[in-house]
């Protein structure tokens, strides 16, 4: 782990763009979404601020967070057991002013008190929606060099229809930016309809804590709730908001197809190799046994975690911790979450399953590249 301090302390958003993937999240959140094999989706923004040196880590929760509670324990995985700093959970109601919100202004109004007592220059925000390898030092030094009060981080892709669905209410937009040639952000857009490639916006911000404070204070007492719509854009031509492009690898989940495919994306080993090769990616350890493969067993191109069982036929697929693929079964271009068990003979193709499923003998499940079945949490077929 990095000791180093970046003098930043960073918060992540760990509900935003829940209404992407209601399948996945009706008992979780969109940080607690199991990702390439053995991950959540919280692992990649908190590795990266760890590894970047910021030792102090604030996660506000709105709902369905016990599965992410359960997971980030006390933070002794990424080094956050700390006397000061470490990792900070905010639940709804952990305190008077903490409240279920909508945006990011009630949010951050929820802690205000609690950034007002920090130490730290700067503030990195983050939501937990996009598998990448963040290098938030690097951010900090171009937003000190360029002399911005905000930095913007954005990746240059092609806007997907699923990515332009959003929830007005939980304040799941997309926004793209245009930029001015020195790297000045000319101009935020909302739920673009423009095609091509475009400047998407990551929702990863870096800003002066007491700037942030200034804002949110103004914001929250105008009634205002979400940060980039009711704080950045209106004041666009006041602010130095500067872009900084990420370049590297980034899985998006912007729905249920969309996490399917950026599983199945990794068993390309150079992908896999762009995301996991840099800085470490920490994850919740469990101790299991190595994954068995018996004398039947036949796999080809598969990724898979620790303490599976492997006793069939598996092709091109994702295995999570404890799947246990039984004798004559076959598994092909399927994503099938923890302690999945597949028993004898049955088929499953383009399928993904929740954590303790259980595709009985026999069974033939069967969806399509473009429509690939889902089967929730803890369900027998």
């Amino acid at each position: 782990m990095v000791s180093s301090n970046v003098d930043a302390l960073g918060i992540i958003f760990p509900n935003s763009y829940d209404s992407m993937v209601p399948e996945l999240v009706s008992e979780r959140l969109m940080a607690s979404i199991p990702f390439a094999s053995r991950y959540r989706m919280i692992d990649f923004p908190l590795s990266g601020m760890v590894n970047s040196g910021i030792d102090n880590v604030s996660v506000i929760v709105r709902k369905n967070y016990h599965s992410l509670m359960d997971h980030l324990g006390s933070g002794r995985e990424w080094d956050l057991t700390r006397k000061n700093g470490g990792l900070n959970i905010v639940p709804p109601f952990a305190q008077k002013a903490v409240k279920v919100y909508h945006g990011r202004v009630e949010a951050l109004a929820s802690i205000l008190a609690f950034l007002r007592y920090q130490k730290e220059k700067y503030v990195v925000m983050s939501d937990a929606n996009i598998a990448a390898v963040y290098d938030f030092e690097d951010m900090i030094r171009h937003h000190i060099d360029t002399g911005a009060d905000v930095t913007m981080v954005y990746l240059k892709r092609e806007l997907s229809a699923p990515v332009l669905t959003s929830n007005v209410e939980q304040g799941d937009f997309y926004y793209t930016l245009q930029l001015e040639e020195d790297g000045r952000v000319s101009d935020i857009r909302i739920n673009p309809k423009d095609k091509g490639v475009q400047n998407i916006s990551m929702n990863i911000y870096i800003i002066e804590r007491e700037l942030l404070i200034d804002q949110i204070e103004t914001a929250y007492v105008q009634g205002n709730i979400f940060y980039e719509r009711d704080v950045l854009f209106p004041q666009i031509d006041k602010l130095n908001i500067q872009g900084y492009e990420y370049t590297g690898y980034a899985a998006m989940i912007s729905s249920i197809k969309a996490y399917f495919d950026e599983n199945m994306r990794l068993l390309d080993e150079a992908n896999a190799d762009a995301l996991f090769s840099g800085s470490p990616i920490y994850t919740k350890i469990r101790d299991d046994t190595p994954t068995r493969y018996t004398a039947d067993a036949k796999v080809k191109n598969v990724m898979a975690a620790d303490g599976c069982l492997v006793d069939g036929v598996v092709e091109n697929c994702v295995l999570f911790r404890g799947v246990k693929i039984g004798k004559g079964a076959v598994v092909r271009n399927s994503v099938l979450m923890q302690d999945t068990v597949v028993e004898p003979g049955a088929r499953v193709e383009y399928m993904i399953t929740d954590k303790n499923v259980t595709i009985t003998a026999g069974k033939e499940v069967k969806g399509t590249d473009t429509f690939p079945v889902f089967v929730a949490k803890g369900k027998t077929v």
